[in-house]
C-alpha cells in the first residue's frame, strides 16, 4: 500500500463523517472527452485496483490491510462505496486516527483498466500524548477524572493509560495497557495496576484495594467472552466510631487471587433506553486456587429482555441473581457478598439496605434474587420530540427481591424456600433522563412494600443516578 495518488479527473469525495454520496449528485457536467469516464463509473462492473493509504507516521501498514481489505472485493461502484464507508469505520474505532477521510477516482497509469478504480484513505493521526478530564457516574456516586493516553504506543492501535479519578465515596488512580489483535480488535488484552479507596457507609465500612489484573476480550459466535486474573491487597477499616462489632471483626487485610469468566450476548438495540432485543450476562468467579487466603466459588447472572408496544412505549422486564459458595471451611469476607436496594435496583429502598444486618450496618447476603418490570413511554403531549425530548422517559415500575444467607447443609429447595421468604417489593412512577448511551439519571416516586425489620426505606421521592439499573 504505497501513498502515490493518481491526479483525480472526476473523483467522488467523500469528506468529513457522512459518506452517504449519492453517485447521481457527485459528476455534474462532464466535459466531452471525460463523458467516458463517467460511463465507467456508472457502469456497475468495477474493479477496485489500488487502495492507498496517506498521511501515516508510526502506524504500521500491515495493522490496516486488515481493516481496508474489504474494499478489493466490490463489484460495483455503490458496492465499493459501502465498502469505504464500512473500512473508514473500522479505521476510526482503532482509537489511532482523529479523522479519515476516503477519495474514490477511477485508475490511471500503465497497468489501468477501463474499469478500475483508486480508493485513496487520508488518515489524520491523533497525538502521541493526549490529556482528559471529565466527570463520571457510577452507582449512585459521581466523580471527577483525569486521564493521560498515549494512543498507538507501538504503531499498531497499543494503548497506555494512566486515570486519576477522585469521587463523592471512590479515589482511585490506575495505569492500564490496551492491546488489540490485528484484524480482530475485538479480540484484545488488558493489564491493569491500581489503587482504589472506597467508602461505603451503609457498612460503616472502608476499603483499600491494590492490585494488578489481567483481562482477554474475544468474540465467539454470538457470545462475547471475558478472561480475566486478578489479584488484589484489600485493606479494610472502620468508618466511624460508631461501626458494628461485625465489621470491626472483618477489618484488616486480606490477599484475593481470583479467576473470573464473564459470558453475554446482548440484542439490544440500545444499552440505556432498549426498545427491542435481550441481554443475557453470567459471571463466574474462583478464589483462592492462584492464591491468597480468599476461597470461595462466586456465580451470577443478568437477564433483561424488552418488547416495543404501541405508542412508542416500551416493556422492559429484567431478573439479576448469584451465588456465593465458601471454600475451605472459611467464612464469607465482607467485601465478596452481595449486596441488594436502592435507587438502582430494588428502589423504595435504602442504598443497599436490604438483607443481614447488625447495629444498623448492612453485611451482605451469600445468595440473592432480583427482578423488575418497567412500562417506558415518551413525555405526555410529546415536547421536543425528535430533539431534546428524545433524552427523557416516563416510566412505571414493579420491583421485588430478597437478599440472604443459606445453610449450604440444606439442600435445593430450602434455598429457594429461604430466597422465597420476606420478599422485599416496591412499585412507582418517574422520569428517566439518558445520559449519552453509558448511564442515565432516575427521578421516581416509590412505596416500599413487604419491609423487614431493619430495611431502611425511602418511601417517596428517590434520585437514582448509574450505568446498571434493574
Amino acid at each position: 500500500m504505497g501513498s502515490v495518488h493518481a491526479k483525480s479527473l472526476d473523483p467522488l469525495p467523500m469528506h468529513g463523517r457522512d459518506l452517504g454520496v449519492n453517485p447521481d449528485d457527485v459528476i455534474e457536467a462532464p466535459e466531452p472527452e471525460h463523458e467516458a469516464k463517467q460511463e465507467i463509473l456508472e457502469n456497475k462492473d468495477v474493479v477496485v485496483q489500488h487502495v492507498n493509504i496517506q498521511g501515516l507516521g508510526r502506524t504500521k501498514e500491515d495493522l490496516l490491510g486488515y481493516e481496508i481489505s474489504e474494499v478489493f472485493l466490490a463489484k460495483n461502484l455503490i458496492d465499493v462505496m459501502k465498502k469505504a464507508h464500512l473500512a473508514r469505520q473500522k479505521l476510526l474505532r482503532l482509537g489511532i486516527f482523529k479523522d479519515v477521510e476516503v477519495l474514490i477516482d477511477t485508475s490511471e497509469g500503465a497497468d489501468a483498466l477501463p474499469n478500475g478504480l483508486d480508493v485513496t484513505f487520508e488518515v489524520t493521526e491523533v497525538k502521541r500524548l493526549t490529556g482528559s478530564y471529565n466527570t463520571m457516574v457510577g452507582n449512585n456516586e459521581g466523580s471527577m477524572v483525569l486521564g493521560l493516553k498515549l494512543p498507538n504506543m507501538f504503531g499498531r492501535a497499543e494503548k497506555l493509560t494512566f486515570q486519576f479519578s477522585y469521587g463523592t465515596k471512590e479515589t482511585s488512580y490506575g495505569l492500564s495497557f490496551f492491546k488489540p489483535q490485528p484484524g480482530h480488535f475485538e479480540r484484545n488484552l488488558t493489564l491493569n495496576m491500581y489503587k482504589v479507596t472506597g467508602q461505603f457507609p451503609w457498612s460503616s465500612l472502608k476499603e483499600t484495594d491494590r492490585g494488578m489484573s489481567a483481562e482477554l476480550n474475544f468474540p465467539l459466535g454470538i457470545t462475547n467472552h471475558t478472561l480475566k486474573w486478578e489479584g488484589v491487597w484489600r485493606e479494610l477499616g472502620c468508618l466511624a466510631r460508631s461501626a458494628s462489632f461485625a465489621v470491626r471483626e472483618e477489618s484488616g487485610h486480606s490477599l484475593k487471587s481470583a479467576l473470573s469468566h464473564t459470558v453475554s450476548v446482548d440484542s439490544r438495540n440500545s444499552a440505556i433506553f432498549p426498545s427491542r432485543g435481550a441481554l443475557l450476562r453470567v459471571n463466574q468467579e474462583l478464589a483462592g486456587y492462584t492464591g491468597g487466603d480468599a476461597s470461595f466459588l462466586k456465580e451470577d447472572f443478568e437477564l433483561q429482555m424488552n418488547r416495543r408496544l404501541f405508542w412508542d412505549s416500551v416493556l422492559s422486564a429484567s431478573l439479576w441473581g448469584g451465588m456465593l459458595y465458601p471454600l475451605g471451611g472459611q467464612p464469607s469476607c465482607i467485601a465478596d457478598r452481595f449486596y441488594l436496594g436502592g435507587p438502582t435496583s430494588v428502589r423504595g429502598f435504602g442504598m443497599y439496605s436490604i438483607g443481614p444486618q447488625s447495629e444498623g450496618d448492612y453485611l451482605g447476603g451469600e445468595a440473592y434474587w432480583a427482578g423488575g418490570l418497567h412500562l417506558y413511554t415518551p413525555l405526555p403531549f410529546r415536547p421536543g420530540k425528535g430533539g431534546f425530548g428524545d433524552l427523557f422517559r416516563t416510566h412505571f415500575f414493579l420491583n421485588a427481591g430478597n437478599l440472604c444467607n443459606l445453610n449450604y447443609g440444606d439442600g435445593p429447595r430450602a434455598h429457594l424456600q429461604k430466597l422465597a421468604e420476606c420478599i422485599r417489593w416496591s412499585y412507582g412512577a418517574g422520569i428517566v433522563l439518558r445520559l449519552g448511551n453509558i448511564a442515565r439519571l432516575e427521578l421516581n416516586y416509590c412505596v416500599p412494600m413487604g419491609v423487614q425489620s431493619g430495611d431502611r426505606i425511602c418511601d417517596g421521592v428517590q434520585f437514582g443516578a448509574g450505568i446498571r439499573f434493574l
